[in-house]
């Protein structure tokens, strides 16, 4: 077992040592279990936690019973008392029975990467619909884990681990608790019914929808307030923001349309929070134009853009027009892999968030990327309607008076026209 030690002069009052086990089928799939340990080490500062020390566990196959084993649950238990841990986060999932036993043989609070990522959003979000997710997404995790939280329920002081429900939901009986995520998802379901609503609107109306997706931190809520000054909660930190914010975007042609940040990713976001925040993440399939941006200073880079595609590609959105937006240029100057980054052009941009010219390219990117073909279409004069829908649609190039025909040359996208074409006769001579 690897030990990697940190400063433990902390006055932080709670406490942890990060654990992950690594088996030989893990080995077998590839990726890189020392990320995404360092990554458990972020999320765990993210949650207002210390961290004391990580450990890594070589192991053939999970045990069932201690995760780890039971002789190296005793080297944890030999360390966290020579520590003064209170906490032990594991970087895999664990069943409620494994939680149990690392309880009782640990005496510390025994907490799994799922329930820290769970942890991390409630105590995000503040619109009723992330509210409601996250709710959901937690005590559909508990449920068939309540034996396995007994402890944890019972100490004092609160902490990760206890956000969100509550310890008084938590309590409840399975019964009890099969009747509150069913009340959520009804809750969710008349959300899901508003969205839905508003995109029909939306579509009904020719706006075009560009949506920003990444892996956490890469910089999209930045992007966001540069593009439309809007004021949007910007930090250095993972799931800064967890709310989907739409904002008007001008284009250089003059042109309007909806930029939405969607909530970042992550490798091994739990299937509970994807579930939750499915009605938000499909803003995402509704798009027209997708901008995957990515932190370019991460040393993993690749590994992040292959998660989000992952993601995306489970949310039927991987077909999508895009952009690979490479963000965070000044800080590869700074460490020098600025030339490992692809050269701008065609679906690859490499920015800088806060650089002016950067912004001015990227708008024009998009721009270009929506404009599409150019059609000409025959619009009766007195349907002012269908003129404001070919303005709303696309570009409009020219627009001459045929007696009652309005002749429109309009520069489309192909997204755009297949949802508005039906409406839109093509000219004809």
């Amino acid at each position: 077992m690897s030990e990697k030690t940190y400063d433990t002069n902390t006055n932080m009052s709670e406490k942890a040592i990060l654990i992950s086990l690594v088996t030989a089928g893990d080995k077998r799939k590839g990726g890189d279990p020392e990320h995404s340990l360092q990554e458990l080490v972020q999320l765990t500062e993210t949650a207002g936690v210390a961290v004391l020390t990580t450990m890594t566990q070589n192991k053939e196959s999970v045990d069932s019973k201690w995760f780890i084993g039971k002789g190296k649950v005793q080297e944890v238990k030999a360390l966290a008392d020579e520590l003064g841990a209170t906490t032990a986060i594991f970087d895999q999932e664990l069943s409620g029975a494994q939680v149990r036993n690392l309880e009782e043989a640990l005496d510390l609070k025994i907490v799994d990467r799922t329930q820290l990522i769970l942890d991390i959003f409630a105590g995000r979000a503040k619109t009723r619909e992330g509210i409601i997710q996250v709710e959901l997404a937690q005590l559909s995790y508990l449920l068939p884990r309540l034996s396995g939280h007994g402890k944890n329920l019972s100490r004092l002081g609160g902490g990760i681990g206890t956000r969100g429900p509550g310890e008084s939901k938590l309590e409840m009986d399975r019964r009890h608790i099969r009747n509150r995520i069913t009340d959520l998802k009804a809750m969710l379901e008349e959300v899901v019914r508003h969205r839905k609503l508003h995109r029909e609107r939306r579509k009904k109306s020719g706006v075009v929808q560009v949506a920003l997706v990444g892996y956490t931190n890469a910089g999209k809520s930045t992007l966001l307030r540069e593009l439309t000054q809007a004021d949007v909660y910007v930090e250095n930190q993972l799931f800064a923001t967890l709310d989907p914010t739409s904002r008007i975007l001008e284009l250089p042609n003059g042109r309007e349309v909806v930029l939405t940040d969607t909530v970042g990713f992550i490798q091994n976001l739990p299937h509970d929070l994807v579930a939750a925040f499915r009605a938000t993440l499909e803003e995402v399939n509704e798009a027209d134009l997708v901008l995957h941006v990515i932190d370019s200073s991460s040393p993993m880079r690749d590994e992040q853009i292959a998660v989000v595609n992952k993601i995306l590609g489970e949310l039927g959105a991987s077909g999508k027009p895009y952009v690979m937006v490479y963000n965070k240029k000044d800080l590869c100057s700074v460490n020098g892999t600025l030339s490992d980054l692809p050269i701008t052009g065609g679906d690859n941009l490499v920015i800088s968030a806060y650089e002016p010219g950067d912004l001015d390219l990227l708008r024009m990117t998009i721009q270009e990327k929506i404009s599409g073909d150019t059609l000409t279409f025959a619009v009766p004069a007195e349907r002012g309607d269908l003129i404001a829908l070919a303005y709303r649609s696309g570009e409009v190039l020219q627009q001459e008076v045929n007696e009652d025909l309005l002749k429109l040359t309009v520069q489309v996208s192909k997204q755009q026209y297949e949802q508005h074409g039906h409406l839109l006769q093509p000219y004809r001579e």
